[in-house]
C-alpha cells in the first residue's frame, strides 16, 4: 500500500505539547512517512525548522500567515530568507490573505503577501498559499505577480470549482483535507470532483479540521486515511489509486526526489 505524505501540518502547535514526541514517533509505523511542518509566524518557523532537524521524515516551510504579518519588520524578511535556504525547507508559506478577521488590515496583508512571493521567487521554492474569504484579491495579486512562474499549492482549498480552475490554470496544486468528509461541504466536494487527480495533494492542517468521524477533536496525520476514502468515493476510484497519485503529486509539488 502506497504510504501517505501529509503536505501541511502544524506539529509545532501547543496543542501537541503533551504528547508530540510520542505521536510523531508513531507516524511511520502507521504508513505516514513524510510530513511538512508549516511556518505561520516567526516563532513557528523556528519550531518547524527544529522539528525538521530532529526527525528524518519531517520537512518544514518558512513563511508568515496573513493574520500574523502585522508585526513584521524589514529585518524579519532577511531572517526569513536565511531560514528558507535551509536544505529541508521545501517551500515559502503559508502566506496569502485572510479576511475572516479584521486585523491586520487588507493593505498590510497584501504588502507582505507580495514581499513573500518575491522571496519565494528569489530562493526558487514553491509557494504555500493561504486564502480565506479573499478569493478575488488572492487571484488578482497572484496574477499580477506572475505567481504561476513560482508554483506551489493553494492549501485548505475552500472556494468553488470555478476558482479552482483559475489556480489550476496558473499551474498550482490544490490542498484538500478533513473538510472533504463533512456532510455540509458540498462546494468542496464539487471542486474535488472537478480538480484533476494529478493536481491534488492531501493535508491535515492539524491540529485543526479533523475529518469525520473525529470532527471537533484534535487532528493529526493519522486521520488522513479518512480523507483518502472520501476522495476515492468522489472520484469513483480505489483508495490505492488516490494514495499513489497524491504521493507522486506531493513529491513533484515540493520538488523532492
Amino acid at each position: 500500500m502506497t504510504p501517505i505524505f501529509d503536505t501541511h501540518a502544524h506539529y509545532d502547535d501547543e496543542a501537541f505539547d503533551e504528547d508530540r514526541e510520542q505521536l510523531l514517533a508513531e507516524l511511520p509505523g502507521q504508513n505516514i512517512v513524510k510530513v511538512v511542518d508549516i511556518g505561520a509566524s516567526l516563532e513557528s518557523c523556528k519550531k518547524a525548522r527544529a522539528l525538521a532537524e530532529t526527525y528524518e521524515y519531517i520537512y518544514c516551510s518558512i513563511g508568515v500567515h496573513p493574520n500574523e504579518v502585522g508585526e513584521l519588520k524589514e529585518a524579519d524578511l532577511d531572517w526569513l530568507k536565511e531560514q528558507s535556504l535551509y536544505e529541508k525547507c521545501v517551500a515559502v508559506g503559508e502566506i496569502g490573505l485572510d479576511y475572516h478577521w479584521e486585523e491586520p488590515a487588507p493593505a498590510v496583508q497584501k504588502e507582505w503577501f507580495i514581499r513573500q512571493l518575491d522571496l519565494a521567487r528569489e530562493v526558487s521554492k514553491p509557494l504555500i498559499i493561504h486564502s480565506r474569504d479573499a478569493a478575488k484579491d488572492t487571484v488578482d495579486i497572484m496574477t499580477v505577480e506572475h505567481a504561476g512562474e513560482i508554483g506551489g499549492v493553494v492549501h485548505c482549498f475552500s472556494y468553488t470549482k470555478e476558482t479552482a480552475k483559475i489556480f489550476l490554470d496558473m499551474g498550482f496544486y490544490i490542498g484538500i483535507g478533513g473538510v472533504l468528509t463533512f456532510k455540509n461541504a458540498k462546494k468542496l466536494k464539487e471542486a474535488a470532483e472537478y480538480i484533476p487527480l494529478d493536481r491534488i495533494v492531501l493535508e491535515t492542517d492539524c491540529p485543526y479540521l479533523a475529518p469525520e468521524p473525529n470532527r471537533g477533536k484534535r487532528n493529526s496525520s493519522l486521520n488522513l486515511p479518512y480523507v483518502v476514502a472520501a476522495m476515492a468515493q468522489i472520484k469513483g476510484i480505489t483508495e490505492e489509486e488516490v494514495r499513489a497519485a497524491v504521493w507522486e503529486n506531493s513529491h513533484r509539488m515540493y520538488r523532492l526526489g
